[in-house]
C-alpha cells in the first residue's frame, strides 16, 4: 500500500482540493476520487509513506465489525462523531482503533465520512466509500453502513468457510510429507549402512529409495535453494499481466475448480454491484467499482468494456452475457432484475445463491481431494516400507552373495 498526494477539482463548485491518501495503486485512488465526484488533475506517489492498518488476515473482519458497529450506533441516534469515538474505544485491534480515531478527527474537522474513508490508508474499498457517500446523499447513512457491513460480513464468512474447509487436506498433506521425509532422512540411512556391510546388489526398488535418501541428505540444501529460486521466479512471472491473465483464464477452464472460481468471483461481483445499486450509486460507477473486486484478471478484463458501454447508454445483461465469463444463472438473474426494475435485490439474491453453490462445490471438491491425497501419500509411504522390507526379507541372499 503506497501513499499518494493528489490535486483534484470539484466540477460542481470549481474548488481545487489538495490531499494525501494511501491506495493500492494510483489508478485505485483515481477511481475513489472519481466516485466522490472529483476530477483528478494530478496524482503523485509519496516516497516512504506508510499507514498503520490491521493485519492482512484480520483486515476484512475488522472492517466489517467496525462498519456494523457504526451502523448500530448511528441507528441508536448518536451523532457520527460520537459513534466513531465509541467504536474506536471498543476496538480490539489497535490499528483499526487508530483508523477510526483518524476518521473521527476528519469528521470533527468538517469532512464527510465518505471522504475521510477514501483517505483511510486504502483500508476501505471503493465500494465502501461509494455506499457511504450514497448514504450521506440520501440522508440514511446508518442504513447504508448497515448494508455495507452485512455485505462485508458475508464476504468474510465465505472466505473463512473455504479456508476452514481446506485446513484438513493441507494438514494431511503436511503430515504425510513430514513422515516421508523423516523416513528418508532418519530411517533409511540406518538400513543403508546395514546393506553396505552385507554387500551384494540391492533390489531395484530398495536401490531407488536408498538413492533418493542419499540425494536428499547430500544435496538437500541445493534442492531447497533451487525450489526457493523457482518459487521466486514463479512469483515474479505472476506479476506480469499477460502471465496472470493466461493463468486465470486457464483456471476457469478446469472441470470442477474452474466452476467454483467463476461462481465465487461472480458472487463477490454481484454482491458488490447489488449493494451499490441498492445504495443509489449510479450504475456505470457501480459496475466499474464492482469490476475492481474481481480477483480473476480474465474476468475483470471482460467486464471493463461493459462498464464503459453502460456509461454510453447500453444495457447490462446482454454485454455481460457476451463477455462469456459469468454463469448462465447469473445472466438470468440480471435479465430478471433489469426487466422488473429490481436489479439491486436480484443481484443480492444471486450472490446468496452462488455463495451456497460455492460452499457445495468446495465440499464436493474436498470430498474428492481428501481420499486422493490419502491414497497417493499412503502408497508412497507403503512403497518406501515395501522397498526396505523386500531387502530385509532377502537379507540371507545378500549375505550369501
Amino acid at each position: 500500500m503506497a501513499g499518494y498526494r493528489y490535486r483534484a477539482i470539484s466540477p460542481a463548485s470549481g474548488e481545487i482540493r489538495l490531499g494525501e491518501a494511501a491506495a493500492a495503486s494510483a489508478e485505485a485512488l483515481v477511481e475513489v476520487l472519481r466516485v466522490e465526484g472529483l476530477a483528478v488533475i494530478e496524482v503523485e506517489e509519496i516516497a516512504g509513506a506508510a499507514t498503520a492498518r490491521p493485519g492482512r488476515r484480520g483486515k476484512s473482519r475488522a472492517v466489517a465489525e467496525a462498519i456494523s458497529q457504526l451502523a448500530v450506533l448511528l441507528d441508536a441516534g448518536l451523532t457520527l462523531e460520537r459513534a466513531l469515538a465509541i467504536a474506536a474505544d471498543t476496538q480490539r485491534d489497535p490499528a483499526m482503533a487508530e483508523v477510526l480515531a483518524r476518521l473521527r478527527e476528519a469528521v470533527k474537522g468538517g469532512q464527510p465520512l465518505s471522504r475521510a474513508m477514501s483517505a483511510g490508508g486504502g483500508l476501505f474499498s471503493p465500494m465502501a466509500v461509494a455506499l457511504a457517500e450514497a448514504g450521506e446523499a440520501g440522508g440514511d447513512l446508518a442504513g447504508a453502513l448497515a448494508a455495507l457491513g452485512a455485505t462485508l460480513e458475508r464476504q468474510d464468512e465465505l472466505r473463512r468457510t473455504i479456508s476452514s474447509a481446506l485446513f484438513y487436506p493441507v494438514m494431511l498433506l503436511v503430515v504425510a510429507l513430514g513422515v516421508i521425509l523423516l523416513m528418508l532422512l532418519a530411517v533409511i540411512p540406518q538400513f543403508e549402512s546395514l546393506f553396505a556391510d552385507l554387500g551384494g546388489d540391492l533390489p531395484p526398488a530398495t536401490a531407488l529409495v536408498v538413492g533418493v535418501s542419499r540425494f536428499i541428505r547430500e544435496e538437500g540444501l541445493w534442492l531447497v535453494l533451487g525450489l526457493g529460486f523457482f518459487g521466486l521466479l514463479v512469483s515474479r512471472l505472476m506479476t506480469r499481466p499477460g502471465v496472470r491473465r493466461w493463468l486465470d483464464a486457464w483456471i476457469l477452464r478446469l472441470p470442477i475448480l474452474g466452476r467454483i472460481v467463476a461462481e465465487a468471483e461472480t458472487a463477490r461481483f454481484a454482491r458488490t454491484l447489488g449493494a451499490l445499486a441498492d445504495g443509489g450509486v449510479p450504475l456505470p460507477s457501480a459496475l466499474a467499482i464492482a469490476g475492481r473486486t474481481l480477483g480473476n484478471r480474465h474476468m475483470a478484463e471482460r467486464v471493463a468494456p461493459v462498464a464503459q458501454a453502460l456509461g454510453e447508454g447500453g444495457g447490462l445483461a446482454g454485454p455481460l452475457a457476451a463477455a462469456g465469463v459469468f454463469p448462465k444463472l447469473a445472466i438470468a438473474f440480471l435479465r430478471t432484475g433489469e426487466e422488473t426494475a429490481r436489479l439491486g435485490p436480484m443481484l443480492l439474491r444471486l450472490a446468496d445463491v452462488l455463495d451456497r453453490e460455492v460452499r457445495a462445490g468446495t465440499a464436493r471438491l474436498l470430498s474428492l481431494m481428501t481420499p486422493v491425497i490419502t491414497v497417493v501419500l499412503g502408497l508412497l509411504v507403503a512403497g518406501v516400507i515395501a522397498a526396505i522390507m523386500s531387502a530385509l526379507l532377502g537379507i540371507n541372499d545378500l549375505a550369501l552373495q
